[in-house]
């Protein structure tokens, strides 16, 4: 509609709040190991076969690929129904079958707004629940994937899949499209329809392109403001970061009632090396079989395999196009390609130089980056023969070198002798670290802003660091969005989009075994057991630029990872845990400065309270976090833990903080009994001006073994 016409209808009876749409972006076999789930957690809910029951998770996403055996309604273990739920099943157009089967129990589409926009094309977008794209397949497997799902492909095997909660059941919101992503409004739609059929907990893999420019603060955007509604109701809500890092103020999930999910790098790398005829051994990524027997091959770079030269009219270096090259020069040979700018468009991929030597009869393939592009993430990509990709562009010149000088030229600078050989090891075993999680070089950081002039806002985000980085899981075979793995059941994938429904998983092993949960008290247990220690017993550090756009490792901070990377045991007995209440939030945004009233009862249909009562600044909200982005002299803030263990225990209280600001808490100690509330003061000084953030936490320690942190962040003034 016109602007207008969009004044008029703002103007018109029932209408509470007119805003113009914008577009949204998208932003496992390993990880429930990592994570200690298969041992310590699941056998408290009955074991894998019986982890997440009756608990749903909706997913608002790309859809799903309902035939994938990670969605398999058992033969033997059917799944009963879910009397709390309600969804609808669309029927599949092509097919006529239902979408449903047991495991997945709602299944719909929203596409209005991107019909009203003139983006959607039926006939390649599926008007349908259909994933069209992966990403949403990706999603619902990593949360509730059935177990012991096995990962082939190329004919090898990358270990068995299983979702945090194997038993949860699965419904499906699509507003997602392969071509064009998709619209606020369809996504609120969507939010609203899944909490009317009785969903438990929501994934959001996606978010808005940026903060919101029509409401005063970035929490009463359209998306947030729906989210409240959702757990007003009770559904817990885990959100993607953003993928806008290592930078600071880029996160596109920011208030204080959603968990929003940062990612981490896990303990398994893939790694390989080339082995070069000089004796250089040259790192580089390829989850790849080794050549032949392990022997060397010689090597032919696809510019000495030309056929003819019309060839030069097309970027032929990155091996795209078998017809361009010369198959009988190439036979028995290695390949080597360049890395060109249509990698990063996604024209070009590793598959595909995959499938081109092979077509050519090559012994294998390198791909080689000649020239740095700053923010390219380098994955490694499965493939079915011999390749590897060389990303460090000093290793690519002495790999280049080589070759030059090993290449007999005739008088025109025609190759005649090809001299230099290679060999390209075994890639298809990871390696297992102990420097892990770490936070991911993509994965947004904070701080948290309250409105579009991105202000400092006094709430901690990200919530909570869970795996993020080359995540296996399930992948739709008719899903373009990762052109290496197209047409595939699997794919290895990175971004906090598989973060998040880490968090939606272990969230339903939690509501699972604590049914009368709210959501704010699950994100308390998450966040107040998280770990900032790294499995080798040091701090947690973040993937960083330098200077010289390398990257590096830098100790991580609450902007980084909140309250630290998610421990699914302990979060499943947390002991205290800090609640707030739908009204709670509202008198939380009613306290942000330059909020008007009116617009927080517009858009939420709560008013603001006028009684003294009512909390007068934004860090009085009880959270698991205490941030003061302008701490002027002292100030005290309150929090409430209330006890969620079956006997008394006695908390000592203990501080850690930066010199730059004095922190102190009292009481010292205190005995909470089961079901009761007590509360704490902390009270933070600023002893001098710096300009930056100081990072500390208070720790509550019980006798019964219970441990309880919760960050604290604030830059002072005087």
């Amino acid at each position: 509609m016109s602007p207008l016409q969009a004044e008029f209808l703002r103007k018109a009876p029932g209408v509470k709040h007119v805003e113009r749409d914008m577009k949204i972006q998208k932003l496992t076999t390993h990880t429930p190991q990592f994570l200690g789930l298969p041992t310590g957690v699941w056998p408290t809910g009955g074991g894998f076969d019986r982890a997440g029951e009756d608990v749903v998770i909706g997913f608002v996403d790309s859809g799903i690929y309902p035939q994938h055996p990670s969605f398999s309604a058992h033969k033997t273990d059917p799944y009963g129904p879910v009397p709390h739920y309600k969804g609808k099943c669309e029927m599949d157009p092509v097919t006529r079958r239902s979408f449903c089967n047991g495991k997945i129990v709602g299944a719909q589409h929203f596409a209005k707004a991107a019909i009203a926009a003139g983006a959607f094309n039926p006939d390649v977008d599926f008007a349908s629940p259909l994933d069209g794209d992966g990403h949403g397949s990706h999603t619902a497997a990593i949360a509730a994937g059935n177990n012991g799902i096995p990962v082939r492909m190329h004919g090898h095997e990358f270990g068995k899949a299983s979702g945090m909660a194997p038993r949860a059941r699965i419904a499906v919101y699509k507003v997602l499209y392969r071509l064009f992503g998709g619209y606020v409004s369809d996504v609120v739609a969507a939010i609203d329809q899944a909490v009317q059929d009785g969903v438990d907990i929501l994934n959001l893999s996606v978010g808005p392109n940026s903060p919101p420019t029509a409401t005063r603060t970035t929490f009463l955007n359209p998306f947030d403001a729906a989210l409240l509604s959702a757990v007003k109701a009770g559904v817990f809500v885990a959100q993607a970061a953003g993928n806008g890092g290592p930078f600071p103020k880029t996160l596109v999930s920011f208030s204080p009632w959603i968990t929003t999910v940062a990612a981490g790098v896990d303990d398994r790398r893939y790694k390989n090396h080339l082995v070069l005829g000089n004796g250089k051994l040259l790192p580089g990524l390829g989850v790849s079989p080794a050549t032949h027997e392990n022997k060397s091959f010689s090597l032919i770079s696809a510019a000495d395999a030309l056929l003819g030269s019309s060839a030069t009219k097309y970027s032929a270096l990155d091996c795209q196009r078998p017809e361009l090259l010369n198959k009988r020069k190439i036979q028995g040979k290695i390949l080597l390609c360049g890395y060109s700018f249509n990698y990063i468009s996604g024209t070009a991929s590793i598959k595909k130089v995959s499938e081109t030597a092979r077509s050519l009869g090559a012994a294998g393939f390198i791909v080689a980056v000649e020239n740095s592009y700053p923010g390219t993430k380098f994955d490694p990509v499965p493939v079915s023969m011999p390749g590897i990709l060389i990303t460090d562009v000093s290793r690519t010149k002495d790999l280049i070198d080589y070759y030059n000088s090993s290449t007999i030229r005739d008088w025109a600078g025609r190759a005649t002798t090809f001299q230099a050989t290679a060999a390209i090891a075994d890639g298809l075993a990871p390696t297992l670290y102990n420097s892990a999680p770490q936070v991911a070089l993509f994965s947004s950081r904070g701080p948290d802003v309250k409105d579009f002039s991105f202000q400092d806002a006094d709430v901690l985000k990200p919530d909570i660091l869970a795996p993020g980085n080359l995540i296996w899981a399930a992948w739709a075979p008719n899903g373009t969005d990762e052109a290496n793995y197209a047409g595939e059941g699997f794919a290895m994938v990175s971004g906090t989009s598989m973060a998040a429904p880490h968090i939606a998983g272990i969230a339903a092993l939690i509501k699972q075994k604590n049914p009368k949960w709210s959501p704010s008290a699950i994100k308390s247990a998450l966040m107040t057991t998280s770990n900032t220690l790294d499995k080798g017993s040091h701090p947690l550090r973040a993937q960083q630029y330098s200077t010289s756009e390398i990257m590096t490792l830098t100790r991580a901070t609450p902007f980084d990872y909140g309250s630290g990377a998610v421990n699914p045991k302990a979060a499943l007995d947390p002991g205290l845990v800090l609640d707030a209440t739908h009204q709670d939030y509202i008198t939380f945004l009613c306290s942000i400065p330059d909020v008007e009233h009116s617009e927080v009862s517009n858009i939420t249909g709560s008013t603001c309270s006028s009684s003294s009562k009512v909390q007068q600044r934004p860090y009085d909200l009880n959270i698991p976090s205490i941030t003061i982005s302008q701490l002027r002299g002292t100030q005290t803030v309150k929090r409430t833990v209330t006890s969620v263990a079956a006997e008394a225990e006695t908390y000592t209280i203990m501080t850690r903080m930066s010199p730059e600001i004095a922190l102190e808490v009292s009481p010292p100690a205190l005995t909470v009994l089961p079901g009761a509330s007590r509360e704490i003061t902390a009270t933070l000084t600023a002893r001098s001006v710096t300009g930056t953030y100081s990072f500390g936490e208070i720790t509550m320690k019980g006798d019964r073994g219970h441990l309880v942190r919760i960050p604290v962040v604030a830059m002072g003034f005087k």
